[in-house]
């Protein structure tokens, strides 16, 4: 790196033409200017300028190296004004890690009017309901569903969703009523998850009751959606989303269960790797999807 500096220090000098206005730009003294231009003589063991009282000119080997140097700070400047450019601009690949269920219109309509804004920008969505390692696939934000416990990451709460129990009239038809939390224990449950096929809830009733009641399930899917499909094709019961399945409820292909107890309300969050420094695409993406989503 030291090397590098004197080569930046070095292609100024020939610029400028002069240690003193070397210096001035650089912010330096013109005696530690001529100290690093020596340093770099000793360390390359080649003569790079001939010194007068009246000004300097390269030698031969000088006029090769000033050359490449320039190639390097060329190259480095480069560099920097593209980093700008991702700092300040919506510009590169935006990778962004989705629960499955937020598959819908939610996501599209916030991301496609950053699309239409930012030419330069493109999103790759990774769509899974299992957690993805944000640093090992390079994801720069992931929207997750729940208590976030990893400390190395940078949760910021956009809101809450309120997840409803829920059947096909055609599951609901062929059992008994469900008229208190203890009847949905000898329910059937479709449950997100096969790695865990049993859960504990704690129910909020509309007198202020809490109730906890542990649950079996039937069918487990690590896939939000295909919790649904089982659900849709009456194999049991499930907890969903309800901003997810309004169209559903109002169609009628599902029924809410017990819609007087409820599930404490379960929070949605903006996770990336770091909050400093942030690109303007990340900063974009986080504002639009925090708008949109607590809009909805």
């Amino acid at each position: 790196m030291e090397q590098l500096k004197r080569m930046a220090i070095f292609a100024t000098v020939v610029e400028r033409g002069s240690m003193v206005a070397a210096a001035e730009v650089l912010g330096m003294t013109a005696p530690a200017v001529s100290q690093q231009i020596r340093k770099l003589e000793q360390s390359t063991q080649v003569s790079l300028l001939h010194r007068t009282t009246r000004k300097l000119t390269l030698t031969e080997a000088g006029a090769a190296f000033y050359q490449s140097s320039a190639q390097v700070m060329a190259l480095a400047q480069e560099a920097e004004q593209r980093l700008a450019e991702m700092r300040d601009a919506a510009v590169g690949e935006l990778r962004i890690a989705v629960p499955v269920g937020f598959s819908g219109r939610h996501l599209s309509d916030a991301l496609a009017p950053l699309l239409q804004a930012h030419k330069g920008l493109t999103v790759q969505l990774f769509f899974q309901d299992e957690r993805i390692d944000l640093v090992d696939k390079r994801i720069d934000l992931a929207i997750r569903v729940g208590p976030q416990q990893d400390s190395s990451l940078v949760a910021r709460h956009i809101g809450d969703a309120v997840f409803v129990f829920c059947a096909a009239p055609s599951y609901l038809l062929n059992r008994p009523p469900i008229n208190s939390p203890q009847d949905l224990v000898s329910a059937d449950w479709v449950m997100l998850s096969t790695m865990q096929m049993h859960e504990t809830l704690s129910l909020q009733g509309p007198d202020s009751q809490v109730e906890k009641i542990r649950i079996e399930g039937r069918v487990g899917c690590n896939n939000l959606l295909a919790v649904r499909n089982f659900t849709l094709a009456g194999m049991g019961i499930s907890l969903q989303p309800e901003h997810e399945i309004r169209d559903e409820l109002a169609t009628g292909q599902l029924r809410a269960v017990l819609p007087g107890w409820q599930m404490p309300p379960v929070g949605i969050y903006i996770v990336t790797p770091r909050r400093d420094v942030q690109p303007a695409k990340v900063r974009y993406a986080i504002e639009a999807l925090r708008r949109h989503l607590l809009a909805n």
